[in-house]
């Protein structure tokens, strides 16, 4: 053998052996880290909702995080209890701050005795705006900012996602027809949020209860009336059984969304890749829940008119126009007390008078073309 090649061989024997250290110390670092990583495992939280097992509500909450378990490809897992599981419906924001839960989801009305500006996402009349349009406010009109405002302002440790437009709810389930804004006067009746101030202003006996004690509470004879949301809510929670008279249409919650939230240090530590899920699919269970609304709201709408016997009336313009009248009145004291509402209702107001603006001369009312099709007139289409 020459020299020059023992020096070759010499030569590949010193970097194959360097290689090797190379793909060693790399299966070492492989080695050390694999049980690291399989120790961390999904991250699991544990979150209530505000509504009976039953309720479509509970079942939104269920769909928002199904979005969330299947989009992080089970990196986080959102288990949701139902209300009562490990606290009352009311105590939700409470829990959460604290970390007894690590989320919720329910309405802002829910919060009303801790801050009572939370009640103005949805509780009221929306200045015109829709559920939809308010949500925009909060997203583009400064509503979000506002809320992070408020919720610093009482110690709330959470981080909210309002999401969900609600179509407009029933004035509510009455033992005869509201034929008069006197007609409420004496009446003890059911409602939550600002709702509460205007149903007190029109003389009404107010009783501020969860959705799942209501029925029960009627049963009794504790209440004369009471609104909850919708026709899938209302009948699933057996308000048919104890009412045969639904009057639809008010502003007491004309245009109210749902909230998501998380306790804020839980959430501060999770990804920035999670964290942006978690927002993303509040927008997109939000546009879900719209739809499976519309489509299980006509469905109930229907069958408790031809299976439960329920006679539907439309509230009377007397009594909507008292509602914001009385409103204006309740506004008007609560922004003089309080200057965190009246920076909210400024800001929704500016916001509102653009939005409806465009909306009322943009928007075609679509009641001719029911009335083409489906009304009374209209010829058999095949």
């Amino acid at each position: 053998m020459t020299k020059r090649h023992k020096d070759k061989t010499s030569s590949e024997k010193t970097s194959s052996r360097r290689n090797f250290l190379k793909v060693a110390a790399a299966g070492a670092a492989a080695t050390v880290a694999t049980p690291a990583l399989a120790q961390t495992g999904p991250t699991n939280m544990r979150f209530q909702s505000t509504w009976p097992a039953k309720d479509i509500f509970h079942e939104y909450a269920q769909d928002y995080a199904k979005k969330v378990n299947d989009m992080t490809g089970g990196d986080l897992k959102i288990e949701v209890l139902p209300a009562g599981a490990v606290v009352p419906a009311f105590q939700l924001l409470e829990a959460v701050s604290k970390g007894t839960l690590d989320g919720g989801h329910g309405v802002l009305a829910y919060h009303y005795g801790k801050q009572n500006a939370l009640a103005l996402w949805g509780s009221g009349p929306g200045y015109a705006m829709d559920a939809n349009m308010l949500l925009a406010w909060h997203k583009y009109g400064g509503g979000k900012q506002l809320l992070e405002k408020l919720y610093s302002s009482i110690g709330a440790n959470v981080v909210s996602f309002p999401y969900g437009p609600m179509p407009t709810q029933p004035l509510g389930w009455f033992k005869k027809p509201v034929t008069k804004a006197d007609d409420l006067k004496g009446v003890k009746f059911r409602t939550v949020g600002i709702s509460i101030d205007v149903f007190t202003g029109m003389g009404a006996a107010v009783n501020a209860l969860p959705g799942g004690e209501i029925v029960s509470a009627m049963d009794r004879g504790l209440l004369d009336a009471a609104e909850f949301n919708n026709a899938s809510s209302d009948r699933v929670l057996g308000f048919p059984d104890v009412s045969k008279v639904c009057m639809l249409q008010s502003y007491h919650q004309n245009a109210e969304q749902f909230e998501i939230m998380f306790n804020k240090d839980k959430y501060n530590a999770l990804p920035a890749k999670i964290r942006a899920i978690l927002d993303n699919a509040a927008e997109a269970a939000g546009q879900d829940m719209a739809w499976k609304a519309i489509d299980r709201y006509s469905r109930d709408y229907e069958e408790m008119q031809s299976k439960d016997k329920v006679k539907f009336y439309k509230t009377p313009d007397s009594v909507l126009q008292k509602q914001l009248e009385i409103f204006d009145q309740v506004a008007e004291k609560k922004s003089a007390e309080n200057p965190l509402f009246k920076e909210i209702v400024e800001s929704q107001l500016a916001f509102a008078k653009r939005a409806t603006q465009w909306e009322q001369d943009t928007v075609v009312s679509r009641r001719m073309a029911y009335n083409h099709y489906f009304g009374p007139n209209a010829k058999k289409k095949t």
